[in-house]
């Protein structure tokens, strides 16, 4: 064999093994990864059921991602959006970490003219982590047995009834301009800085009805402080047997309170494999299962990064026409 032959073949050789490498080199990263630990992003304050879920995801990450803690960083503010867009700047190196959610992740660009981000394309979606169960809780004094019976006398004095929210974009706005415009009634929007302080408005009865989480208002309802009027969802909450979903007074209607994780755009599909397959882990170990579904009241759901992306974007698709139809523009 002629030594430019021989040259050739070892040149070949090396070559090949040199790409073997270089393509195994980030698998074997992320095979490692996390080795230090994750922060996860939270668009609200302490205390709330948002915060709750991501410190019960906390409470079971360590087991399952090489003995690195999940530290939750609350970052409230501006509807979710200020925490959204902090995230979307980082790198897409698995170590900062968003808990997204409707108001940030689906309709946010609707209502802020100047969105620091794009929310079709700033984020990679990682898991859809559970669902919060949530209910139109009502002040005691109010005689309305259900939501026909309240919507009925709203119709007739348009304004006279007020309902809490946790700030314009956020959840709690948007689901109840939903239903006022889905119900035909007109009622005024008074902010306040947290669900807690929403429930407590009610329960002074300085607001009439507000959307509160039922691993929030269970309590109080249970106690007779606030009274719950009707679900979001289509069918009956197995927290709350005896209230009425929305659809029962307004045929059709169904939101859903989603939670889940997604990082910044532009993570390695390995990599997003890699932590969709840990939160995976922790929302199936039977700690984290029950605190979620029992101690929270809530659904936890899990999946691929796929199905995800998929419910993203059908509710990025569909929250922009509710949001015109109610009359929310942008600011």
């Amino acid at each position: 064999m002629s030594l430019a032959r021989l040259a050739r073949r070892h040149f070949v050789r090396a070559a090949v093994i040199a790409a073997t490498t270089l393509a195994a080199a980030p698998a074997f990263a992320q095979s490692t990864w996390p080795d230090r630990p994750v922060r996860l992003v939270v668009p609200v304050g302490a205390g709330g059921a948002a915060d709750t879920l991501a410190r019960n995801l906390s409470n079971g990450f360590q087991q399952f991602a090489n003995g690195q803690p999940l530290i939750v960083e609350n970052r409230p503010g501006g509807g979710g959006t200020l925490a959204a867009a902090a995230v979307a700047r980082e790198k897409p190196d698995g170590y900062t970490l968003f808990l997204a959610e409707v108001g940030a992740n689906a309709v946010a660009h609707v209502l802020q003219a100047k969105l620091p981000y794009d929310p079709h394309t700033a984020f990679t979606p990682i898991v859809h982590a559970a669902n919060l169960p949530s209910v139109v809780v009502m002040k005691p004094t109010l005689p309305y047995k259900n939501l026909a019976e309240f919507a009925a006398d709203a119709r007739k004095q348009p304004g006279k009834f007020n309902y809490a929210s946790a700030g314009i974009g956020n959840w709690t706005h948007l689901f109840m301009a939903y239903l006022s415009n889905q119900a035909g009634i007109e009622m005024v929007n008074v902010v306040y800085r947290s669900g807690a302080e929403m429930l407590t408005s009610v329960i002074r009865g300085d607001a009439d009805v507000a959307p509160i989480t039922v691993s929030t208002a269970l309590s109080h309802i249970k106690e007779g402080r606030v009274r719950s009027l009707a679900g979001f969802g289509s069918k009956p909450m197995a927290q709350l047997p005896d209230t009425e979903p929305a659809s029962k007074a307004l045929p059709g209607f169904d939101v859903l309170l989603w939670h889940g994780i997604v990082a910044p755009a532009g993570m390695d599909p390995a990599l997003t494999a890699r932590i969709n397959g840990v939160f995976n882990q922790v929302l199936q170990s039977d700690s984290v299962r029950n605190a979620i579904n029992v101690a929270q009241a809530a659904e936890a759901v899990g999946g691929s990064a796929a199905q995800f992306d998929a419910l993203i974007k059908l509710e990025l698709k569909r929250w922009p026409d509710v949001a015109k139809a109610a009359g929310m523009k942008p600011e």
